[in-house]
């Protein structure tokens, strides 16, 4: 690996069990990698394989039922941010093709009477697949539990307080992603430039992605290269979104990635992948932090609230109109 793809394999054990010492140098490799290419994995996440593959069972299920009862569950006024979202509905950001994927989003159950509980709709129910309700349910929960760590562990390398990310991402707006990567019967039917997911920077704070079921993830070194990312089999892959990188002023990078096609032969193939995108609440303020601001890095955004960016960025994406 050159030295300039910097994607560590860290063991989350180490922040939430270790001493004050393996703690530090968590922290410490967790914001190097951040700074470099904004890519970790991560070991002993809080999943089980058994948990793991019984997700990719059911989310193979759901998207091989046929379209007609995978409609029933797109439902256009949410946006894409619950329930099925149909083939050639969502495009990179500066793309005018679709990607080549369906997906289906669950979200956040609040159920402490916090006040965001009335700003959440309701997540979708599959009625022919309860595990599938079940799994997603337990997997979101394990990985919003891992995240949380991970952004106290980001705190410290920014010399913040440990739990200042704590309040904000508490009932905050985070989605859980199963991505379809339908095959391709016909590829020479395809537009030039279609691929599974265009380049693209995700929107939130930081992404907790599970193994994925075929290679294809890339990200985009600073050299200009883009570089294959493969991950253990158990572990998790995690990235930097845009979020953090408006409230580092650019401090921690949000690595421009993408997910290629296959070579052609196995273009007739499934592709299947996990995110869990980790969100604030929507009235996290994004400014950038002042320790992040100076005459070399002087300050790159405009002021702006979670909840008002990733509104503007759904409808660059094409989820909202």
């Amino acid at each position: 690996m050159t030295a300039e793809v910097n994607i560590p394999r860290l063991d989350l054990d180490d922040y939430i069990k270790g001493t004050p010492e393996q703690r530090k140098q968590f922290s410490d490799n967790i914001g190097k990698a951040f700074n470099d290419t904004g890519f970790v994995t991560i070991a002993n996440h809080g999943m089980t394989q058994e948990l793991i593959n019984e997700l990719y069972t059911e989310v193979k299920q759901f998207f091989s039922m046929p379209d007609e009862q995978k409609l029933k569950y797109e439902i256009p006024e949410l946006a894409g941010q619950r329930g099925y979202t149909s083939k050639g509905r969502e495009k990179a950001k500066d793309s005018k093709t679709p990607d080549l994927k369906e997906f289906w989003q669950s979200g956040q159950v609040v159920t402490d009477g916090d006040y965001v509980k009335e700003e959440y709709p309701d997540n979708v129910q599959v009625n022919e697949l309860p595990g599938f309700n079940k799994v997603t349910r337990e997997v979101y929960q394990r990985l919003e539990y891992a995240g949380k760590h991970l952004l106290r562990a980001i705190a410290v390398y920014l010399n913040l307080p440990e739990n200042y990310f704590d309040d904000k991402v508490h009932n905050g707006n985070s989605i859980l992603r199963a991505i379809h990567y339908f095959p391709i019967e016909n590829p020479d039917s395809l537009p030039a430039d279609a691929v599974r997911a265009g380049a693209h920077e995700d929107i939130n704070l930081i992404t907790l992605l599970i193994g994925a079921s075929a290679d294809g993830l890339e990200v985009l070194t600073r050299d200009g290269r883009w570089y294959p990312v493969k991950a253990n089999v158990e572990d998790i892959v995690v990235n930097v979104g845009d979020m953090l990188q408006r409230l580092t002023n650019n401090k921690l990078k949000s690595t421009t990635h993408r997910v290629v096609n296959p070579p052609r032969e196995l273009m007739k193939t499934s592709r299947f992948s996990v995110p869990f995108f980790l969100h604030p609440k929507a009235d996290m303020d994004l400014t950038a932090l002042g320790s992040c601001i100076d005459a070399e890095h002087p300050k790159a955004y405009t002021d702006i609230t979670a909840g008002e960016y990733l509104d503007e960025r759904l409808r660059e994406i094409g989820l909202k109109m």
